[in-house]
């Protein structure tokens, strides 16, 4: 669990960065693409083709093609319809769909309730601290969010379930994962990107260098390392933990408002639906 509290706080970190200094001076596209193909960049020296099968490498590029690669285009692609607040506000389905996902595609009838009661404690929780008014075009701004939130949750679990071997072989495959994230990123970058929106400052660069390396290379890395080693339950609730990181970044940060009281009572929330899933503790 720790791996994944520690990168909740590193992706925390890195949405201040993107909101305050990289939304509407570098296109999305091209933000993507960059940080994918950085990534991919930074495990290709450690990439061993001959320590999967073929069917194993594909499966692996498309869970990459999916949790990051999609999820990332309809991300981006919502906000033209909604304001920051509603996209956080949206993405507070996501245990619930990592728990769904396992139960129907894994055919896992029998999920303990006390996992069910986990994922929907963590929707409230974070509906507590992100609920704002809605603005009139958001119907089709939450269906892509939601999207959004399937290709996430799904490629979770479907690299929870994947068997790629130990850690040390996990790291020799990673490549794979962002092999498909790229190649996703970049024909959406050919066919929508605006061009004249690259970035162009020293600061900008850094940031996506950090965003590639640190935020996407070893960020997902670790999370979908972690996510082997927890159950299902924990994962799903863990999802929603970026929310009151995230706001406590940018009020340490940025000076941006916070309710404290909201804040408060949705994070006690999550971390009973936290506390709940960590009950149960058979790894599936």
């Amino acid at each position: 669990m720790w791996i994944l509290w520690a990168v909740t706080a590193l992706w925390a970190a890195s949405f201040s960065l993107i909101g305050e200094f990289l939304a509407g001076n570098v296109d999305g596209y091209i933000a993507v693409f960059i940080r994918m193909l950085l990534a991919l960049l930074l495990f290709l020296p450690f990439w061993r083709p001959n320590r999967l099968n073929f069917r194993k490498q594909l499966l692996l590029a498309g869970i990459g093609a999916i949790q990051i690669g999609i999820m990332y285009l309809l991300l981006y692609h919502a906000f033209i319809y909604l304001s920051v607040a509603e996209v956080l506000l949206f993405t507070i389905f996501t245990p619930l769909y990592v728990t769904l996902i396992d139960d129907v595609l894994f055919q896992r009838k029998h999920l303990p309730a006390s996992w069910w009661f986990a994922a929907v404690l963590a929707v409230l929780g974070a509906a507590v601290i992100r609920f704002n008014p809605l603005s009139e075009e958001f119907l089709t701004g939450f269906f892509l969010i939601q999207g959004a939130n399937l290709c996430f949750a799904a490629g979770q679990v479907f690299y929870k379930r994947l068997p790629l071997g130990d850690a040390r072989n996990q790291v020799h495959v990673f490549a794979l994962f962002f092999i498909g994230a790229t190649i996703t990123t970049g024909i959406a970058m050919a066919a929508f990107a605006n061009f004249d929106l690259r970035p162009s400052s020293q600061l900008q660069w850094g940031i996506l260098l950090w965003l590639g390396l640190v935020a996407s290379g070893v960020g997902y890395l670790a999370w979908n390392l972690a996510s082997k080693r927890v159950n299902t339950a924990q994962l799903a609730t863990m999802n929603n933990m970026l929310i009151p990181a995230g706001l406590l970044v940018n009020f340490i940060f940025w000076g941006n408002q916070v309710d404290w009281l909201r804040l408060a009572i949705g994070a006690v929330i999550l971390a009973g639906a936290v506390y709940v899933a960590s009950l149960q503790r058979r790894l599936h």
